[in-house]
């Protein structure tokens, strides 16, 4: 197990953190194609508001996996960074296509909507609390706020994971599958970061 992880831990090294950031816009680039060249179904609205969300909830959830596998051995934390900010970017992206797209800046009935779909506000709790993060990843925020400064700060992330969970399982209708999926992999990865031990400091 240990030869594993040290061939994983070398290939992380060797892979520059470019190549994630870059691979991380490729889901947007093909959703700007797809719906220039009408490929999004019936609702093409509606589908960019579902896959910018899934993408952003999964970069979020992926970010939140690197300090547990990190735990396990598994060292990539230099890729976080990107991982984290691309699931802002994501998930902003979303709210963006709902009030732009959807609502057509129409603020009547976005006030209209948030009334009347709870679910929306537990989106925008989500967002909110990510915004900050997104602010705070530069390593300048970091030397100003301090490592255990910026670390509190940055356990924002499971209230965005736990409210981006939420928002999925209530936005769909009749209790399917992927929604609670979602929810469970949110809830034992936050399982898992509170339980497992810090490693050792060398």
């Amino acid at each position: 197990m240990a030869a594993v992880t040290d061939r994983i831990n070398g290939l992380a090294r060797r892979i520059p953190t470019g190549v994630v950031w870059a691979g991380a816009t490729i889901p947007f680039v093909w959703l700007v194609w797809a719906a220039a060249t009408n490929q999004l179904g019936a609702d093409p609205v509606k589908a960019i508001e579902l896959k910018l969300g899934l993408w952003g909830l999964q970069f979020l959830l992926a970010s939140l996996c690197i300090t547990p596998l990190r735990r396990l051995g598994l060292n990539l934390l230099r890729f976080r960074r990107a991982l984290g900010v691309m699931a802002f970017f994501y998930i902003a992206m979303h709210f963006l296509a709902w009030v732009v797209l959807d609502m057509g800046l129409r603020w009547d009935e976005i006030l209209r909507d948030l009334y009347k779909r709870p679910y929306i506000i537990l989106g925008m709790v989500g967002l909110l609390a990510m915004l900050p993060l997104a602010v705070t990843s530069t390593n300048p925020a970091i030397r100003r706020l301090g490592p255990a400064r910026w670390r509190r700060l940055h356990r924002l992330a499971y209230v965005a994971a736990m409210a981006g969970a939420a928002h999925f399982v209530i936005l769909v209708k009749g209790w399917p599958a992927e929604p609670l999926l979602y929810a469970g992999a949110v809830a034992a990865v936050l399982l898992v970061r509170v339980r497992l031990p810090r490693p050792l400091r060398a």
